[in-house]
């Protein structure tokens, strides 16, 4: 009784890991070979790890990937792809955005663009860094909806909340000029960075 009463005021504190890995001790004798401390770190270390993953999580939803799992260490450096390892490597640390650089990916179709730009993304989320993923004909149509219902100071809004825009787009692009400059306008006013995946080629209407 005693013991249920102390896990029903765990999860009233919220701390619900911490009472689930109480709750776990009690019913596996292996745990009872451990210390009183031993005990209450392994508890404190799942409900701490919880608590730093949680975060991570959400901002890894809101991002929106394309290629949730994918990330620099898993790159295949092989020749043919002509990857710069160390430049890679200096780009997953995210300085990049912090010194408001921005990266463009250029290569043929089926040649990685996509999960470079997703791996570069998530190394930002590692780094707790709000990322949004969008395919530029979405984007822009988004952007031409909010002009037209005159909410297009507040989506922009929404996108200057994200520290990284990872912007993907295949192929040619034409783009109504209020829309391009705005969105420039604001992408500059931002300070936001966009990692693009291939060139983009716009025609100015």
């Amino acid at each position: 009784m005693v013991n249920m009463t102390t896990i029903t005021k765990m999860q009233e504190m919220k701390l619900s890991t911490m009472a689930a890995a109480f709750q776990k001790q009690l019913e596996d004798p292996a745990f009872q070979t451990l210390s009183f401390e031993e005990r209450v770190g392994l508890m404190i270390d799942q409900e701490w790890t919880t608590r730093k993953n949680n975060p991570m999580n959400r901002l890894m939803k809101g991002a929106g990937f394309t290629v949730p799992r994918a990330c620099v260490e898993n790159i295949e450096y092989v020749p043919e792809r002509k990857l710069d390892k160390n430049l890679i490597t200096t780009l997953s640390t995210c300085n990049y955005i912090r010194e408001h650089h921005n990266v463009i990916l250029l290569g043929p179709t089926g040649s990685g663009k996509t999960y470079i730009g997703c791996a570069l993304g998530i190394s930002a989320v590692r780094n707790f860094m709000k990322v949004k993923y969008v395919r530029l004909p979405e984007l822009l149509t988004e952007l031409a909806i909010a002009r037209a219902s005159n909410t297009f100071p507040k989506v922009i809004q929404q996108y200057q909340n994200h520290q990284l825009k990872n912007v993907f787009k295949m192929g040619f692009l034409t783009v109504p000029q209020p829309i391009f400059e705005s969105f420039m306008c604001h992408s500059k006013v931002s300070g936001c960075k966009k990692v693009i995946c291939q060139v983009l080629q716009i025609i100015i209407l």
